[in-house]
């Protein structure tokens, strides 16, 4: 038996370039494409394999790229169970302007799935739930209705997995009400959950505690970009800030980041510990274009210089 399975949704074929500027009205010669399988749980997935943990991505697929999204997965020896969708799979494509070191990220909606394509979805978890972690990465395709990880999510519950989230919209806000072990937001995805800004620390890990209290969550570790993260749990919270290194593009530090504090559970770390990892591994992503994501040495070298406290 696998120790995660990591489920993908709304998977993408990713596309990655780079450009001096973006610039409205005029035809933008780029440089040459990397394109990348995407899609948040098999980003974790991918992650997870170079980490050596036995994993399997499970994600809908079709067409021209579907196919060709699996033998890209597939050449990376990436572990994983395609449920076959007559739409085609979508492309997400994203430029680094270089003037600016900043991300331009175009994401399409995606596949629009049948009630029998998302509903062979669920059939598949169900029959392949893990020993260890379920990984609920990415949004809904298009025709999955709301409550579809929250379905999931009571599935792994009643085997006493443990369930990683990181998602959005009202498929997150589903999920959340039938509980998860942890659950990653980013800060905007934090201030919407609860409906207010939340413009320094206090006001973060009151809203992070808030959903530990409600059972909504075991664990929650907001990322701040540039800031750093927070971990927090119902009793406790520790501060990481974010490892200097040289930046080549952020796309996919996220997905790394969940990976890695998989990873470090997966191999009995306790959270504090596992929580250092996962920041190493969101550093070492940075390290490469589009996504790359993190490469295991890298996370490894950098892991000394993380700098764990409580708050």
């Amino acid at each position: 038996m696998i120790d995660v399975l990591t489920l993908t949704m709304n998977p993408a074929l990713d596309v990655y370039t780079t450009i001096n500027r973006v610039e409205p009205g005029h035809k933008m010669r780029c440089a040459s494409a990397i394109k990348h399988p995407g899609g948040g749980g098999i980003n974790v997935a991918r992650v997870l394999h170079r980490l050596g943990t036995s994993c399997l991505a499970v994600y809908p697929a079709g067409g021209a790229t579907g196919e060709r999204h699996h033998r890209m997965l597939s050449a990376e020896k990436v572990r994983s169970h395609v449920v076959p969708i007559a739409e085609e799979m979508r492309e997400n494509f994203s430029v680094h302007e270089e003037s600016s070191d900043e991300d331009y990220r175009f994401v399409l909606p995606g596949a629009r799935l049948t009630p029998t394509e998302y509903e062979a979805c669920l059939d598949y978890v169900a029959q392949q739930l893990p020993r260890q972690f379920l990984v609920i990465s990415g949004g809904l395709a298009p025709g999955v209705p709301d409550d579809f990880f929250a379905r999931i999510a009571q599935l792994a519950h009643a085997k006493n997995l443990r369930v990683v989230l990181d998602s959005n919209g009202p498929a997150l806000a589903a999920a959340l009400q039938a509980g998860v072990y942890l659950f990653k937001p980013s800060l905007r995805e934090l201030e919407q959950i609860s409906g207010s800004p939340l413009p320094d620390t206090a006001s973060i890990l009151a809203a992070a505690r808030q959903l530990t209290q409600r059972q909504q969550a075991q664990v929650v570790a907001v990322s701040l970009g540039k800031e750093g993260a927070l971990l927090v749990t119902q009793d406790a919270a520790w501060r990481a800030q974010s490892v200097s290194v040289t930046v080549r593009s952020t796309i996919g530090a996220g997905d790394s980041f969940t990976a890695g504090m998989v990873w470090a559970l997966t191999q009995g770390q306790d959270l504090v510990q596992a929580f250092a990892s996962a920041m190493a591994s969101a550093a070492a992503a940075l390290l490469s274009d589009g996504t790359s994501l993190s490469q295991a040495d890298d996370m490894r070298q950098l892991l000394p210089r993380v700098q764990v406290h409580a708050v």
